[in-house]
């Protein structure tokens, strides 16, 4: 069985020629094209095993010969197929060099396999590019015995890559005159996918109700394809189907028919498993998969495509917000949810939502401080959303209120912090007086003043800060800034002033300008606990800002899924605590024990201590809970000289702390639950016979007025303090003129 060649060609056309058959006798032969030897020899032995129920009877032309019988490609080429019906494919292109080839008969088919080793595999597909060639100039003979015996076979596989594309195509991607579709719209997606698979860019010559016409876009390539409907019914059929390819498909890496309507049915399982899906990995699937290069745009829109039918258009969502409103209040009884339209064309104006659990939460658990905070929203329609955000005994923010406007304005600040002091006068007999952080620009000052007249109002340190970064870009100087924000009496706060005036002058100036009142700890009269900033927008950054682009209802469901996971985390994670105090008021106080055994304590009477440490000497009263150091005042937590005073009369310093911070009202804060709400698809058949719920249908809400301007949004945030200030002039060192600086001076020397 020596000198026997088995040679795959240059183009790795792995095809079998029309019209011919293989009949495998004493002296017949398969040949394979080129120059690739096929040496038999004796190291290794493959044998080609027969089953009983296809044998080879050497001899007979009938049904035990193996014949190539023949069948139409994709592309309307005849393909012989091996054996009963079963196809010659080929797995995995074939790299350079030598290759093992096994010759096993198993079901009757013939592949190469991903090691590259030749075997008979199931159910493989002829690739429309891959042809296997028989000629009569080497032979292969099959023994007379029970099977084939190939030793030591070698296959040297030579193989020019022209581009890198994957080669796959599934059996439905077959095209056969007659072939049916329903209608013209699954004919146009059949012939788009095939082309696709194929690698061959398609034409449209007609198109309408009735016929489908289209051919090879390569130019002097004869394919072409007509369907036509059948009379009486929608169904669409296969005419006729003109030629096979000549153009040997095409020579780029795009592709004609990936348009968005493909790209989104191609990727829409993965991104209903997971909607986080990015336009580049879709960009990167597709062409793992289908060897298309996209651009980035093709992606997004073809996802965006996708996202509008699962989670429903930006307008369907502001036309259902009176019943989504009522949902809210009907699963979550207590709760507050109203939505307004202007009253002249019922445009969107303003939506407020506040939960029950969390306003009772906040009344009877959470300290008496609020942060307020904004975030302009990326949807289609421009908008902002408004945060009031409280903070349980842990320091963790904790979401008391949302609101959403179309725009942001002095009467909107003044519309949701007077929704804001309607749900606290409502749910508790005694306003509390409140401590709120904001960047104080003027229509959160007017309505801070209007509605919560008592209130402390202090700048939230994180606005505060960035404006002074901007304005220096000096990191020194931010971090002497924060030390100042920080000192606890006004003799530190000073020093620390002075150590910025050193430093720079103008800093000390621009500094001086704002009232520590509002900022500074050593002048703040409200109880902050330490929390100099709201910091919501930031601590919620990893969700909000992607909620902030969903369609409205959307958006406010991400808000109450997030709300409803952590009131029950926060709430399981409370009953593992043994100890009488959150975690992190226990660390305090843990430390301020550690520093308070070398402190010395003199007791003047029942209540007041003298504490002499290397620090100093401070005054401790037990009875009114403060200290000299003003720690204990403004943490709410006895500071070190306390906990010395409280240790030396045996006191139990965990009594000396606020009751926020204990365990029992920790879990007090999450003890409510934030229910779920059905789909919208339940709406109406869970609010049948509810007269609210019929209002709310007939109400109509339309989008805002406002679309989202078309390029790039700009990220520059103009800070309250800024506004209406002389910009600091500044002065070239190279040119002598104003306007520029050294770096950027594009004038000639």
């Amino acid at each position: 069985m020596a000198n026997h060649d088995l040679i795959l060609g240059q183009s790795h056309n792995l095809g079998l020629r029309q019209n011919q058959q293989l009949a495998l006798g004493h002296d017949h032969s398969l040949d394979l094209v080129q120059d690739h030897d096929l040496d038999l020899r004796q190291a290794h032995e493959h044998h080609l095993g027969l089953e009983h129920e296809h044998e080879l009877d050497l001899g007979h032309p009938h049904d035990d010969e193996m014949g190539l019988g023949q069948s139409q490609n994709d592309e309307g080429e005849a393909v012989h197929n091996y054996g009963h019906g079963n196809d010659l494919g080929i797995d995995q292109k074939p790299e350079h060099g030598d290759h093992e080839l096994a010759l096993t008969v198993q079901n009757h088919e013939l592949a190469l396999s991903e090691n590259n080793e030749l075997v008979v595999s199931e159910n493989q597909e002829l690739d429309d590019n891959l042809q296997l060639t028989m000629d009569q100039d080497q032979e292969m003979s099959l023994e007379h015995a029970q099977g084939l015996t190939i030793e030591e076979s070698q296959l040297i596989v030579h193989s020019p890559v022209i581009q890198a594309r994957t080669l796959s195509i599934a059996p439905n991607y077959e095209l056969a005159v007659g072939q049916e579709f329903p209608d013209v719209f699954s004919c146009r997606r059949a012939l788009r996918d095939t082309a696709i698979a194929l690698h061959f860019e398609m034409q449209t010559i007609k198109s309408d109700k009735t016929r489908f016409t289209a051919k090879c876009a390569s130019e002097g390539c004869p394919w072409r394809i007509h369907a036509a409907k059948l009379p009486g019914v929608p169904t669409f059929t296969i005419r006729t189907i003109h030629e096979s390819h000549t153009c040997g498909g095409i020579s780029h890496l795009g592709h004609q028919q990936a348009s968005v309507q493909w790209v989104a049915n191609s990727v829409e399982r993965q991104l209903k498993e997971n909607p986080n899906y990015k336009p580049k990995e879709i960009l990167e699937e597709i062409h793992r998969v289908h060897g298309i290069t996209l651009s980035y745009k093709q992606a997004w829109r073809g996802k965006e495509r996708i996202m509008a039918a699962m989670r429903g258009s930006f307008e369907e969502g502001y036309r259902l917000l009176p019943q989504y409103c009522d949902q809210v209040k009907r699963t979550n009884p207590g709760s507050i949810s109203s939505v307004y339209g202007n009253p002249m064309d019922n445009c969107f104006q303003r939506l407020f939502i506040s939960f029950q659990a969390s306003i009772y939460g906040f009344l009877n658990a959470c300290r008496p401080l609020l942060g307020l905070d904004r975030t302009f929203l990326k949807s289609k329609y421009l908008g902002t959303l408004f945060l009031a955000t409280g903070f349980d005994g842990d320091g963790a923010l904790f979401p008391l209120a949302f609101g959403v406007v179309d725009e942001e304005n002095e009467e909107n600040w003044m519309w949701f912090l007077s929704e804001l002091h309607s749900l606290l006068e409502i749910n508790t007999e005694n306003m509390p007086r409140l401590t709120i952080l904001s960047d104080r620009q003027k229509g959160i000052i007017d309505g801070v003043e209007a509605n919560f007249p008592t209130a402390f109002h202090g700048f939230c340190m994180r606005h505060l800060s960035e404006s002074f970064r901007k304005e220096f870009n000096n990191t020194m100087l931010v971090n002497l800034l924060w030390e100042a924000a920080h000192a606890l009496t006004v003799i530190e706060f000073e020093a620390k002033i002075l150590e910025i005036e050193e430093i720079s002058q103008d800093a000390a100036y621009w500094i001086r300008r704002i009232p520590p009142r509002l900022w500074a700890t050593a002048y703040f009269e409200g109880t902050r606990f330490g929390h100099l900033t709201a910091n919501i927008v930031e601590s919620m950054n990893t969700w909000i800002l992607e909620a902030s682009g969903l369609p409205i209802i959307q958006m406010m469901e991400c808000i109450r899924r997030q709300l409803m996971t952590w009131f029950n985390e926060r709430r399981e994670t409370s009953m593992q605590w043994t100890s009488i105090l959150v975690p992190s008021a226990e660390r305090r106080v843990a430390e301020a024990l550690e520093r308070a055994r070398t402190y010395q304590v003199l007791r003047a009477n029942e209540a007041e201590f003298e504490v002499i440490s290397h620090e100093g000497t401070n005054i401790v009263d037990i009875r009114n809970r403060c200290c000299l150091c003003r720690g204990w005042q403004l943490y709410g937590l006895p500071c070190a000289h306390a906990v010395a005073a409280l240790l030396s009369c045996r006191q139990n310093v965990h009594r000396f702390t606020e009751s926020c911070f204990t365990v029992a009202t920790y879990r007090k804060t999450y003890s409510q639950t934030i229910h779920p709400i059905p789909d919208k698809s339940l709406w109406t058949e869970l609010s049948e016979g509810d007269p609210n719920s019929n209002k709310a249908i007939e109400v109509v809400i339309n989008p805002p007025k406002s679309l989202r301007p078309p390029g790039r949004p700009r990220k520059k945030r103009v800070r309250a303090e800024d506004r209406g200030r002389v910009k600091r002039v500044v002065h070239c060192s190279r040119c002598n003129q104003t306007g520029h600086f050294r770096t950027t001076c594009a004038a000639p020397i």
